[in-house]
């Protein structure tokens, strides 16, 4: 443990590091608005939502992180509006952010439920590290901060999203413009700062019989510094009330990627979910990821709490992804 500990600071503080992969969460899927703004007004109720991750427990200084989201609409369902907001520890390093997102959402052919939303996101985003939570190996060099450092950057995120009575798309970018923001000189060392980051999703939902349904999905993650990640999903909604299902995460090699280390695993983890309408009010979700890399001998996996309320639900069936 102490060795990985090591580890995260050497990277931490390696001062040729410039990027920062976004917090990881596995129920995304039942809230795109963590990774695309387009997503903003899509369930077309007031609702909102949380999530809580514990990432590689057993690990000291794993990652720790956690968001909420409140999601609007407006104009009879035609703009989109969430409120989001996040923080992320691991281990000295930590980041706070906040983002209003807007989204115009195009009706597209004669069904209500056909939509193309085109949304935007801007906000700011506070990095800091923690010097006296570091375990250098060399004591007194000038580059390791001295107490708590923090910075504040702004930044925007821009993403499309399609959706109909059965299917959806989406891609989006987001970490846009924080990289180019940060002051370029010596204490830039101490903060990685936000790479854009690239998501690609999509799914589909195919009914078997009047109580059970299926769908299957993906998510295609890419920041062109560190490998491209693939999910591949499958979930069985049972009555209306429950959703049963996993993930595989993996990495997968679209382009040329040279810089990279040469044995890096491809494999990530497996995830099991589930998702329960404990009210028509309240949704509670668990999720818990199972290392397929090294780490499994070390970590006890990692567990994620969601939990979506909604203040003003419709008695309204849920056949449409805009209920996922």
């Amino acid at each position: 443990m102490k060795k990985i500990y090591i580890l995260f600071t050497l990277i931490i503080l390696c001062h040729i590091v410039k990027g920062q992969q976004d917090a990881q969460y596995s129920q995304y899927m039942f809230n795109g608005i963590y990774i695309n703004p387009a997503y903003a007004g899509y369930k077309e109720q007031l609702n909102i939502h949380s999530f809580y991750r514990n990432q590689w427990t057993g690990i000291d200084g794993a990652p720790v992180s956690m968001s909420l989201a409140v999601d609007a609409i407006a104009n009879e369902g035609n703009v989109g509006f969430a409120l989001q907001i996040a923080s992320d520890k691991l281990g000295a390093q930590s980041s706070i952010s906040a983002y209003g997102n807007y989204a115009y959402r195009l009706r597209v052919g004669n069904s209500e439920a056909s939509r193309l939303a085109l949304g935007v996101g801007f906000g700011v985003v506070q990095n800091g590290i923690n010097g006296d939570m570091l375990n250098p190996i060399d004591f007194g060099d000038n580059r390791i901060p001295i107490g708590m450092q923090k910075n504040i950057l702004p930044d925007a995120r821009a993403g499309v999203f399609y959706s109909n009575d059965r299917w959806y798309a989406g891609f989006s970018a987001d970490n846009l413009i924080a990289q180019y923001t940060v002051k370029q000189d010596f204490s830039a060392a101490y903060y990685p700062t936000q790479k854009a980051h690239y998501y690609l999703t999509g799914g589909v939902l195919l009914p078997l019989n009047e109580n059970i349904q299926i769908k299957p999905s993906f998510l295609l993650k890419d920041d062109r510094g560190g490998p491209t990640s693939l999910d591949v999903n499958a979930f069985v909604l049972l009555a209306d009330k429950i959703w049963l299902g996993g993930s595989y995460r993996t990495a997968v090699k679209l382009y040329d990627k040279s810089y990279l280390q040469k044995d890096l695993q491809m494999k990530n983890s497996v995830v099991a979910m589930t998702e329960i309408f404990a009210t028509p009010q309240l949704r509670l979700g668990y999720a818990f990821d199972y290392s397929l890399s090294k780490l499994s001998g070390y970590s006890g996996g990692s567990h994620e709490i969601s939990v979506g309320f909604y203040i003003r639900p419709k008695n309204l069936r849920m056949l449409t992804p805009r209920y996922f």
